[in-house]
């Protein structure tokens, strides 16, 4: 019976196993597209979420990638990895602006031009994609003509690439230029105005458009559209990749690594603060990160801690302070150009003064702290030497062997005690006090 129900039960997972592959098999052959959606400033983790979804994409057989667009641009960098991922495609990439609104600003620009169908909605617009430095401010002459000419030969290249205007992509780098939905269409920048996905897609039917390996015509009639989002990995570095969630990491992880230097043995703020210092620099692989305000902070620790080992000494704490408001305003951007405009990667100010703020505080408790134990163990000190010295004359006996420093008992305490011969004293025999030399006893042995 036990037999028989085991191979029933076998049979039962094996062929539920062939339905769910002969399912999956004919979900990848049916006529699918893809459609994915980039509403977020143009960074490294987005090029990856981008490329693994026209991967997954091309592999599970869609007929064609949507791209839903809006951003205010981006980085550099990742906007080329963009663009090469949709000219490599092996299936078509059609970018589309949208919903109403919406912009493909700057780094948007690029990419929306690399698709092989790109197309806007009613009340978006295209373009000023023209470089500026890191921190948002205009280019000095020379670095600008330089930056202008790198980002309009890409476009144009981009351009030539999908037949679209050369003339008035360019513009858009060299003189800032932005266009409406009607005003790309009128000018070739873009393919086709939709006001919503479906008119996009019955717009697209029959169209041909030209891949690597050959002409391809886009068939969108009794299409079934699966959307791709980000998956957990992604999705977690997006959130850690906030100027600001990165910059909180690198602080706290930063006050859990002091901690534990100060007072060694916690464990605990030194093991949070190492899984927040490595959080942070996982956030740093996807943001501007400047080196030089990175440098200040560390700077800024190193001072702390020195004002920590030195309470009273100020000088320490307040370079420290001032050091870490300056590498605060300067851990992300540049001091060279990009060569597209793009949002500026700043850690909120109102942030950096709380942060500072609290910081500051912390930094207080600790010295004061510090300090009034130093200033009661002084006391103690200074009572403790007192009491030693009017010992002198006192009985009292060894509590250790004494050869020649040990222990004695004298006047129900235990004290620290020294030979005054320099001749070993048996644990048990009687001493005396002769003197005091701070909180050590000089002792005789009562029989001599």
């Amino acid at each position: 019976m036990k037999r028989t129900l085991a191979l029933a039960l076998m049979a039962v997972g094996f062929g539920g196993a062939l339905v769910s592959q002969w399912a999956s098999v004919a979900y990848a052959q049916s006529p699918h597209a893809v459609v994915l959606s980039v509403n977020e400033t143009i960074q490294p983790s987005t090029a990856r979420f981008l490329a693994r979804a026209v991967d997954t994409a091309t592999e599970e057989g869609a007929r064609f990638v949507v791209i839903r667009l809006d951003t205010p641009g981006g980085l550099f960098d990742a906007t080329r990895d963009i663009v090469e991922t949709i000219l490599e495609a092996e299936i078509p990439v059609i970018v589309y602006v949208s919903p109403s609104g919406a912009q493909a600003a700057s780094a948007g620009t690029f990419i929306a031009m690399a698709g092989h169908v790109a197309a806007m909605a009613n009340g978006t617009n295209i373009g000023a994609a023209s470089p500026v430095n890191g921190d948002g401010a205009d280019l000095p002459k020379t670095l600008q003509s330089k930056a202008t000419n790198d980002a309009a030969a890409f476009l144009r290249s981009i351009a030539v690439e999908r037949g679209r205007n050369v003339e008035a992509l360019q513009d858009t780098v060299t003189l800032a230029l932005a266009y409406s939905a009607s005003e790309a269409l009128e000018k070739n920048v873009i393919d086709l105005v939709a006001k919503n996905l479906d008119e996009l897609l019955a717009s697209l039917d029959g169209t041909s458009v030209e891949l690597l390996s050959g002409p391809y015509v886009i068939e969108t009639r009794d299409i079934e559209l699966q959307k791709i989002d980000r998956n957990v990995l992604e999705r977690f570095l997006a959130v850690i990749s906030n100027p600001d969630v990165a910059f909180l990491l690198l602080v706290v992880g930063a006050i859990g690594v002091f901690i534990e230097f100060v007072s060694p043995g916690l464990l605990g703020p030194g093991i949070l603060g190492v899984i927040c210092l490595a959080l942070a620099f996982v956030a740093f692989g996807n943001l501007p990160v400047n080196w030089t305000g990175l440098a200040l902070l560390g700077l800024a620790l190193v001072l702390m801690f020195a004002e920590v080992q030195a309470p009273g000494v100020s000088i320490f704490g307040i370079s420290g302070v001032i050091s870490f408001i300056i590498g605060s305003i300067l851990l992300f951007g540049s001091f060279s150009p990009e060569p597209i405009d793009s949002p500026s990667f700043r850690v909120n100010y109102w942030l950096i003064a709380s942060v500072t703020a609290l910081l500051s505080a912390f930094l207080l408790f600790v010295v004061r702290d510090i300090l009034m134990a130093q200033k009661i163990a002084a006391k103690q000190l200074a009572k403790g030497i007192t009491t030693a010295r009017n010992l002198s004359g006192a009985m009292g006996f060894a509590s250790t062997e004494l050869a020649p420093s040990g222990m004695v008992h004298v006047a129900g305490e235990e004290w620290s005690a020294l030979s005054n011969t320099g001749e070993p004293i048996e644990e048990g025999a009687d001493v005396v006090v002769l003197a005091a030399e701070g909180l050590t006893l000089k002792v005789l042995k009562a029989t001599e």
